[in-house]
């Protein structure tokens, strides 16, 4: 455990804040507040795998906080959207989004999908299974196969816990800021705004705020993972990104502007699907 612990913090996205911290910070004694006060976060959290790629990932939000967060903030949502009342479309979604869950194995997941009125090129999964599309993404995603591509990635950031990663790489960079100050000894109500704003729901919902590029690419081959179980075809995922691209370059969409590169992304997601051939 001690040596998994080491090898995270050293990989982890805050690594550079701890080496900035003991930089900064002469005294032994200090140093070892530090080193002994971040291990003492790293035991408390969830020290774990992201599915498929099996990248060492920290979370120290439970998994039923997380589901809590995901269901109270869904719902919030929901009460300010317009829900799509387009029937065929709204099946659609669903259809597409059950045969992706039965994959997932998630069985303590909730599922549920809503298609939502928005010019928006946006989708999004909350944790607990609450999936989200806009019909403005319905004009990009030329058949199912290109829907499930959308709707894959957004599944794969919630099965991979990204949202929650995020605020306890936020927690961590706080608590090594201030020496070991505990910064995660609130209960899940008072989650609620850190995690509104890690998975993009702050004021104007549906906004979405910046995953890491490493998170991004993760979903893609997490997305492609499940896209392939469920019997869609991979190929379709390129063929998707590329209607992306020309959207793009006519309009930078809120889902792109903090996505990778479109010809960065494309090249990952032709070699991942190459793997599966």
């Amino acid at each position: 455990m001690y040596d998994d612990i080491i090898a995270y913090i050293k990989t982890s996205p805050y690594s550079k804040f701890v080496t900035i911290a003991l930089k900064k910070e002469n005294s032994m004694r200090n140093k070892r507040v530090l080193f002994l006060s971040l291990m003492a976060l790293v035991l408390a959290g969830c020290l774990g795998k992201a599915p498929v790629t099996q990248r060492s990932q920290l979370v120290l939000l439970s998994p039923e906080q997380e589901k809590s967060l995901g269901q109270s903030s869904y719902t919030e949502f929901l009460s300010k959207a317009q829900i799509s009342k387009d029937a065929k479309a709204s099946q659609r979604v669903t259809t597409i989004g059950k045969k992706i869950a039965e994959v997932a194995n998630r069985d303590d997941f909730n599922w549920e999908f809503t298609l939502v009125e928005s010019k928006e090129i946006n989708a999004f999964c909350l944790p607990g299974g609450k999936v989200v599309v806009y019909t403005g993404i319905l004009e990009i995603a030329q058949n199912d196969d290109q829907l499930a591509t959308v709707m894959s990635h957004e599944i794969a950031h919630a099965l991979a816990r990204h949202g929650a990663e995020r605020m306890s790489h936020q927690q961590i960079a706080a608590m090594i800021q201030q020496l070991g100050t505990a910064v995660v000894n609130a209960q899940a109500p008072q989650y609620q705004e850190g995690f509104n704003l890690a998975y993009g729901l702050g004021t104007q919902y549906g906004v979405m705020l910046p995953y890491s590029r490493s998170h991004e690419h993760e979903a893609d081959e997490i997305g492609v993972h499940l896209m392939h179980k469920a019997g869609y075809n991979v190929d379709e995922a390129v063929k998707f990104w590329k209607n992306m691209k020309q959207v793009k370059s006519q309009a930078m969409p809120e889902f792109l502007s903090t996505h990778p590169s479109d010809d960065n992304r494309i090249k990952k997601i032709e070699k991942i699907i190459k793997s599966l051939k």
